[in-house]
């Protein structure tokens, strides 16, 4: 899976969820850091393509901005699961 760290207004993550969600088999999403609303999707590799393009759709309507992945994941046992795999490109 490929990790892609986004800020997002707080009122937005369940709208993103819902959308990334409902294309099955493409990916999910995490809350990283409720507070500063960072999210993390995850997109499986044999759907980057389509995944990158649903996240640019989604730019259009909602401020979705890209960011490096945190130093910090938080206690969510993926997100450390996949800290201790290799870092995605």
């Amino acid at each position: 899976m490929r990790e892609i760290y986004f800020e997002i207004r707080t009122e937005d993550i369940a709208y993103v969820k819902f959308v990334i969600e409902s294309y099955e088999g493409v990916g999910l999403i995490r809350t990283v850091d409720r507070k500063k609303a960072v999210i993390v999707v995850l997109i499986v590799e044999d759907f980057l393509d389509d995944g990158r393009a649903l996240l640019a759709s989604l730019q259009s309507e909602i401020n979705l901005t890209e960011i490096p992945r945190p130093a910090e994941v938080g206690d969510d046992w993926l997100m450390t699961e996949l800290a201790t795999e290799a870092p995605s490109e």
